[in-house]
């Protein structure tokens, strides 16, 4: 399958010049596109004097409180020398501006990211947005089988799901958890599942720094060791502790990808209540602190490696301590964080169909579509867990991943804006129609039916007379039967020979080389 196909599995049609209005209709996608460029402006929340309120208050986190970094003495030596105050050894109190100096002197604003297939390359930044699957679920679930720990063959299912949709641009990184796989070794597994049964771009392990080596060792073998210097062909996705601390590990994985001139995105997660104040403006100040703070390390270990600004904001009930999703409070800092990363000049990841329900239901829809409509009107330009996540990020579901589908589709004519040519504005049809009368029979709605209007795939728009002829089937029922076609109709791109045979090499060299660990 190219870049411009698609597959419904068995039974798919393209529709005649009449609607396809029965039972089976399926949704008529345009070609795929790499990643959405943007026609509609960010929303702008903050005033100048507002922006200028909170970058100074970020300033004052990083040059009076400071972060702690735990464990990597080469991450404080770059500090230091940077001009950063060291305290008790492991302190890092930045100078105020000094973090925001060091990102806008080489920092990338954009960058490509590149897939092995070059008609999928993304570009990260500036009017492009990226929709990625979910990440990090330790269980899935599908409506037959339940919530269950993850496998390698879930992980695999969804890399390829994630391959056959034209709404995601990316494969993503940890999709789920393969559980029975040794802890040590399972991101080879991970990595060459993404390499193998896809060709958009993907991302790399963060849970050690030798698995991130490992991550980036694999993307020499598949694009060269020269390309991989020069180009970006991998994200990290790496987590502050927060409040205030970067545990050495981290800070040593944001080395490697930047000293590897592959991307870490730096992303503090901050709980209102928890790991940040309960107020939205505190927690917005602290996240920018902390994520300048990661990209300026990153710039520290090799200037001009490209890094995205990250943030996982969220509120919590503070009667029961969970967190909770698609809140109001989440969505204004969403908004601001977006000025704030734009006036940085770097590139922008928010989080996306995030809810806390445990099934995929009428919660989950609301507090999915409350979460990314924010992140997209930030201006993010990658957006993660834009398909699959419930229950909080504890699973990845089958059925909320082919309906998250329908919601990323929606956001490509969303970003699109409004076409104001001659067609658009239809003249002609009016003139033919006049006064009075109809225009489903009109030359202009013939020419313009199968893309006037998004179609969800999921939906189900008929009478409930026919809704009921055709088994009263829900949402739930209907995406069950969704990902198990798709699945049906997956074919795997070619990967030549040669480089599947040394990727498999590699991969059983360096399982040989540990011992397995299980936790």
């Amino acid at each position: 399958m190219n870049s411009g196909e698609r597959s419904d599995g068995p039974g798919d049609r393209r529709a005649s010049r009449r609607p396809n209005r029965g039972p089976k209709a399926r949704a008529l996608y345009p070609a795929a596109v790499p990643f959405i460029t943007r026609a509609i402006p960010p929303y702008e929340i903050l005033s100048e004097e507002m922006l200028v309120r909170v970058e100074d208050h970020a300033d004052r986190i990083l040059e009076e409180i400071g972060l702690e970094i735990r464990g990597d003495d080469e991450a404080i030596r770059l500090w230091r020398d940077a001009g950063a105050e060291i305290v008790a050894d492991c302190r890092v109190r930045v100078p105020r501006g000094l973090a925001r100096a060091i990102i806008r002197r080489s920092a990338p604003a954009t960058f490509v990211q590149h897939a092995r297939n070059p008609a999928r390359s993304v570009v990260i930044g500036g009017r492009a947005t990226v929709f990625a699957p979910a990440y990090g679920s330790p269980f899935v679930s599908d409506a037959e089988r339940g919530r269950r720990y993850g496998t390698l063959t879930d992980f695999e299912n969804f890399v390829k799901l994630a391959y056959l949709s034209p709404w995601l641009h990316h494969s993503g990184g940890t999709v789920c958890e393969p559980t029975e796989l040794p802890v040590n070794k399972r991101h080879l597994d991970m990595l060459y599942a993404h390499m193998r049964w896809s060709d958009k771009p993907f991302m790399g392990s963060v849970t050690t720094a030798s698995r991130a080596a490992d991550s980036i060792e694999l993307c020499r073998i598949l694009f060269g060791r020269e390309f991989v210097d020069e180009h970006c062909v991998i994200l990290g996705n790496v987590n502050v502790n927060s409040p205030l601390v970067l545990d050495g590990e981290a800070s040593r994985v944001i080395r490697t990808y930047a000293a590897a001139n592959q991307a870490p995105i730096c992303v503090p997660f901050i709980l209102g209540g928890a790991m940040g104040p309960v107020t939205t403006a505190g927690g917005l100040a602290q996240c920018f602190a902390e994520a300048m703070f990661c990209v300026a390390l990153a710039q520290l270990e090799r200037p001009g490696s490209p890094a995205i600004l990250g943030n996982f904001l969220s509120s919590m009930s503070l009667r029961s301590g969970s967190p909770t999703f698609g809140t109001p409070e989440p969505a204004l800092a969403y908004l601001a964080i977006g000025q704030l990363a734009r006036r940085l000049g770097v590139p922008l990841r928010c989080g996306g169909n995030l809810c806390a329900s445990k099934v995929p239901d009428a919660q989950s829809a609301t507090e999915s579509a409350n979460s990314l409509w924010p992140a997209f009107l930030a201006g993010a330009n990658f957006v993660l867990h834009a398909a699959g996540w419930l229950e909080g990020g504890l699973v990845m579901s089958y059925e909320k991943f082919v309906l998250d589908l329908d919601q990323c589709g929606a956001f490509h004519v969303v970003g699109a804006g409004l076409t104001l040519d001659d067609n658009g504005l239809a003249m002609d049809a009016l003139r033919e129609v006049g006064p009075g009368r109809h225009f489903l029979d009109s030359a202009h709605t013939f020419r313009n039916y199968e893309t006037a209007f998004f179609d969800a795939a999921l939906a189900d728009n008929n009478s409930f007379e026919q809704w009921t002829q055709d088994g009263a089937r829900d949402a739930l029922s209907r995406a069950s039967d969704r990902w198990r076609s798709l699945l049906a109709s997956y074919e795997a791109p070619p990967l030549d020979p040669g480089i599947d045979e040394a990727l498999r090499a590699f991969i059983d060299v360096r399982k040989r080389s540990m011992p397995d660990m299980m936790y």
